[in-house]
C-alpha cells in the first residue's frame, strides 16, 4: 500500500501507535485531483479500514475534498457502509440527501462532552467520520480519547465502580421535546430522533429498541433505554473499552427537561458517584488529544474503541458528520 504517514505535535502514542494516524498524500495527483483521491481510497479501502481499526483514529491531511458533497463522494468510495442518524439526542440538519449530517450544533461556548456516538442506543453505528468545512477562529477541536486507555484509568480510579457497570450495565433516562430545541445540547426532538412523525410510529421505534417510555402532557416524551453495555471485551482490538455514553450523560444531559445526574443509573438503578465523575472527567482531559481543525481535514473514528468530545469556540465553525455500520 502506497501512504504518506506523517505527524502533528498534538498527537500520542496509545500502545506505541499513533494516535491519531496522520496520513498526507504521497504524490501531487492524489493531493490535487479528486478523482484520483478518490481511486487511491477505493483501491486501498480494506488496508485503510484495517489502520483506522487498529489505531483508532485517521487524520486525512492535504487531500482535495472541498464541499459535503464531495466528503459524501469520499466516503462511497470507503469500505464503510451509510448508515441513518437514528437515535441520536443531538440537533442536526440532514446536508445531503444521503449520508452527510452536521456536527452537533449546540451552541459553540458549551463544551460537549466525551462520549461514544449513540452508545445510549442498542446499535451504535462502528465506525464515525467528520469534515472540516469551516475552522473556528478559535478553540473548537474534536477531541479524541482512547476507550481502552481512560477503561484501564477508570479501574484505577474506583474498581468497585468499574466492576459495578460492567456487571450491571446502565439505563439512560431522557425527556424530549415534541419539536427541536435547538438551545439545547440535547434539544432534538422524539420526531426527529425517531425520523417519525407521530406517537404511533414512535412507539413502534421505541418498542422495537426496548425502551420504557411515557407521554407527558406538554407533548414530550420520557424515555428509558434497556439496560445497555457500559464495559466491553472489543473484539476488533482484543480489549476491554469504556463503551458507554455514562459522562456524557451525566455532566451534559442538563436542559429545562433533563437532569444529567438524575438521566443516568446502572441496570439495578443506582446513580453514579459524584467523586468517581469528577475524577474520570479530569482523567478524560489529561489523556486526550485536541488537535486544531484546518479546512479540508477529513478524520475517520472507530466508535467503538474512542471517545469523541468538542470544545467550545468563538467565530464561524462548520464540522459535518457521517457514520456508517460496524
Amino acid at each position: 500500500m502506497t501512504i504518506k504517514i506523517d505527524s502533528i505535535t498534538e498527537q500520542k502514542k496509545v500502545e506505541g501507535l499513533d494516535f491519531p494516524l496522520v496520513v498526507r498524500p504521497h504524490e501531487a495527483a492524489v493531493a490535487e485531483d479528486f478523482s484520483a483521491f478518490n481511486d487511491w481510497v477505493a483501491e486501498h479501502k480494506a488496508e485503510l479500514k484495517a489502520l483506522l481499526i487498529k489505531h483508532g483514529a485517521i487524520l486525512f491531511r492535504g487531500f482535495p475534498v472541498s464541499s459535503a458533497d464531495a466528503f459524501e463522494a469520499h466516503l462511497n468510495h470507503t469500505a464503510f457502509e451509510n448508515m441513518p442518524y437514528v437515535g441520536g439526542a443531538a440537533p442536526r440538519n440532514q446536508v445531503t440527501a444521503s449520508r452527510i449530517v452536521t456536527a452537533n450544533e449546540s451552541p459553540a461556548s458549551e463544551k460537549i462532552p466525551f462520549h461514544h456516538e449513540m452508545a445510549q442506543t442498542p446499535k451504535p453505528p462502528g465506525y464515525i467520520f467528520f469534515y472540516c468545512d469551516k475552522a473556528a477562529e478559535e478553540g473548537g477541536a474534536t477531541s479524541i480519547l482512547h476507550s481502552g486507555e481512560i477503561y484501564r484509568r477508570f479501574y484505577q480510579i474506583d474498581p468497585e465502580s468499574a466492576d459495578k457497570i460492567e456487571r450491571d450495565g446502565v439505563r439512560y433516562v431522557r425527556i424530549m421535546p415534541e419539536v427541536t430545541d435547538r438551545s439545547s445540547a440535547i434539544g432534538r426532538s422524539w420526531k426527529d430522533t425517531f425520523q417519525v412523525d407521530n406517537r404511533d410510529d414512535a412507539e413502534r421505534v421505541m418498542r422495537e429498541a426496548g425502551m420504557e417510555w411515557e407521554w407527558l402532557d406538554n407533548g414530550n416524551l420520557k424515555t428509558i433505554t434497556q439496560v445497555l453495555p457500559a464495559i466491553q471485551w472489543d473484539e476488533e482490538t482484543q480489549q476491554k473499552v469504556f463503551f458507554n455514553a455514562v459522562i456524557a450523560v451525566y455532566t451534559g444531559w442538563n436542559d429545562s427537561r433533563n437532569d444529567g445526574q438524575q438521566a443516568v443509573m446502572t441496570g439495578k438503578g443506582e446513580f453514579m458517584d459524584p467523586a468517581v465523575m469528577a475524577a474520570t472527567v479530569k482523567a478524560m482531559d489529561e489523556l486526550c488529544v485536541n488537535f486544531k481543525w484546518q479546512e479540508g481535514d477529513v478524520l475517520w473514528i472507530s466508535n467503538y474503541t474512542v471517545l469523541h468530545a468538542r470544545q467550545p469556540f468563538e467565530g464561524e465553525r462548520s464540522i459535518l458528520a457521517s457514520i456508517a455500520f460496524k
